[in-house]
């Protein structure tokens, strides 16, 4: 099934409150600017000029790689200082707060008890000849689980995001009643009972602190992007693309939703709907996506992003197309069959 994605694109009336780049169509834009890392002063149009030092460089050859203008002032590297992201302490409680994971009798090991149970439902591990969908497993190690959702937490707190693991529906926003998925245009896959039923237990394994064995690293030329911590099989759920629902109609010019996803894509426009994870969402935020323009990009592909009707309304999840190794990091392609987002940059 194809999947929609999209993110947001370059904005063509730059408001007083965004960041200073050059316009190709600007008679007074500085055309002599040239990006302080390829020397070019090509494509003025996206060199993104810095607020303290006034140097100019290319929104792609920036790293990490910014797709389009931040909002509100933005400094270059070196006027930032290359900050690295403070890390999340690595305090049990501390994350059991976070990630408002559900106490139990010892609540500073989440999950520790009930993973053998768990991983014993062999109901659920369907053959790859079915097509059916696998629970992720989680890492057995209580410790490194708890490293893992640190990560996790660190970016989450670093990007001022709050954890979410479902889709929210926000005052102001679409309304639950509006995610209807007999709406999609051509109709849209159902999920079956079994397949349900896994989604459901990932749930409630993150619920408990069981988090999926992945770890979010900061990268300098990707930015926050996410690693395997374990071997992980084909057809497994990862995670679910979660965040604030609203109606595309809102979000057509959206100068700081760099990651929404189309969550539905009705035939009446004034029905579509996204979501967006700027205020709240889970590690789907921070994987990554390839350049689907060379073929060497396209083979680092290792999730698909897949829209279900989960009981009449429309959800997302990203699943392992292929076995994937320990270490190995996640891409997946930012675009469906709208082909919006530029990704010819990507590294």
């Amino acid at each position: 099934m194809v999947v929609s994605l999209r993110k947001r694109t370059q904005a063509t009336n730059p408001r007083s409150d965004l960041p200073r780049f050059l316009a190709a169509d600007d008679p007074d834009s500085e055309l002599d600017t040239v990006c302080e890392e390829c020397r070019s002063g090509k494509q003025p149009a996206k060199l993104l000029l810095c607020d303290k030092c006034d140097k100019g460089f290319h929104l792609f050859c920036l790293r990490p790689i910014l797709v389009s203008v931040p909002k509100g002032s933005w400094f270059c590297p070196s006027c930032s200082q290359h900050q690295i992201p403070k890390s999340f302490p690595l305090v049990q409680t501390k994350l059991i707060d976070f990630f408002r994971i559900k106490r139990g009798p010892d609540s500073t090991s989440p999950g520790k008890k009930s993973i053998g149970k768990k991983r014993k439902r062999t109901s659920l591990v369907m053959s790859k000849k079915k097509r059916k969908l696998l629970p992720y497993i989680p890492t057995v190690d209580p410790q490194r689980r708890l490293e893992q959702m640190a990560s996790l937490a660190t970016a989450l707190r670093t990007s001022n995001t709050e954890f979410r693991n479902e889709l929210t529906y926000v005052s102001g926003r679409a309304p639950r009643s509006a995610n209807k998925a007999v709406l999609e245009k051509g109709g849209m896959q159902v999920l079956s009972k079994q397949d349900a039923e896994t989604l459901a237990l990932c749930k409630n394994m993150m619920d408990r602190g069981e988090c999926p064995p992945l770890m979010v690293v900061f990268d300098p030329y990707e930015g926050f992007t996410v690693e395997a911590d374990r071997c992980i099989k084909d057809l497994t759920i990862i995670t679910e693309y979660v965040g604030d629902v609203d109606y595309l109609s809102n979000r057509e010019d959206d100068y700081d939703g760099d990651s929404m996803m189309t969550l539905l894509h009705a035939s009446d426009p004034l029905q579509c709907l996204v979501i967006c994870p700027d205020k709240r969402s889970n590690i789907a935020r921070f994987i990554s996506g390839i350049n689907n323009h060379t073929l060497e990009g396209r083979k680092k592909q290792n999730l698909k992003c897949v829209r279900f009707n989960i009981n009449g309304e429309a959800r997302v999840l990203l699943v392992a197309n292929r076995d994937i190794s320990k270490g190995e990091r996640l891409y997946y392609d930012y675009n469906g069959y709208e082909h919006e987002y530029p990704t010819e940059h990507f590294v």
